[in-house]
């Protein structure tokens, strides 16, 4: 029994070794249900559960992703078959990067890889962000599992704001990430409030929940990566963009 234990424990240690294959993939990104990206980038290192890459565009923890990438067939949970293995990966940590020293890669993400399909409620609003369910990191199915809308529960959208937010206009210049990578608009604008975690932002920009956009001023030094929130016209007219910062906070 103890050497049947042993060689159990072996066997796990062995299919959660990370492995440095610097493997190309393709990687689909769906910001908003009219934004969706591509980018191909390389493996850090890979699991049969999970790998690590970077990208030049930002992206949070619990979204997902499609991974496109000629894995090794004896890694594989599915299509062993296949020439390649196209997995669904659920953003679990996020690194920020500086760009000149990373070749241009903003961001280091580790992923876990969720299954062969995304959840339904994914097709409705691919802003939703997931988190393994608990069950699965218990039973350490998640990986194995063909329907990941069963190993996967939606995080909470409820506020859980615990900065306070402070009435401050700060001038800050407002660029938004483009398909290939780069910023397909731009606009100078003031924040009417702001927090560590986040600030709400006068606007005439069109952006939906859920698309990324870099937020930088120079009163202040500082550039952040956000997420808009929600976009809103209030009962003055004015458009705010309710963004939160990802990665880091701002100075104040």
């Amino acid at each position: 029994m103890a050497r049947e234990a042993g060689k159990t424990k072996e066997k796990s240690r062995r299919l959660r070794e990370r492995f440095e294959l610097a493997l190309p993939v393709r990687v689909q990104g769906r910001e908003s249900l009219d934004h969706k990206w591509i980018e191909m980038s390389r493996l850090v290192d890979v699991t049969p559960f999970g790998a690590r890459l970077r990208l030049k565009r930002p992206t949070e923890m619990g979204r997902l992703l499609l991974l496109t990438l000629p894995m090794p067939r004896p890694l594989r949970c599915f299509d062993h078959v296949e020439d390649q293995y196209r997995v669904w990966s659920l953003v679990r940590n996020v690194k920020l990067l500086d760009p000149s020293i990373a070749k241009g890669a903003l961001v280091e993400i580790g992923v876990a890889f969720v299954g062969k399909r995304p959840p339904r409620s994914f097709e409705s609003d691919p802003s939703r962000r997931y988190e393994i369910a608990r069950s699965s990191i218990e039973a350490g199915l998640w990986a194995v599992k063909e329907e990941s809308g069963e190993s996967l529960s939606e995080v909470s959208v409820a506020d859980k704001r615990k900065d306070t937010r402070h009435n401050i206009p700060v001038e800050v210049l407002i660029e938004v990430f483009a398909k290939d990578g780069g910023f397909s608009e731009s606009e100078s604008t003031v924040t009417e409030n702001i927090s560590r975690q986040g600030a709400s932002i006068f606007t005439t920009l069109d952006l939906s929940p859920g698309r990324f956009v870099k937020l930088s001023s120079q009163q202040y030094q500082s550039a952040m990566l956000a997420v808009v929130r929600n976009r809103h016209t209030a009962p003055d007219g004015i458009v705010r963009l309710h963004l939160e910062f990802v990665g880091s906070e701002w100075p104040l």
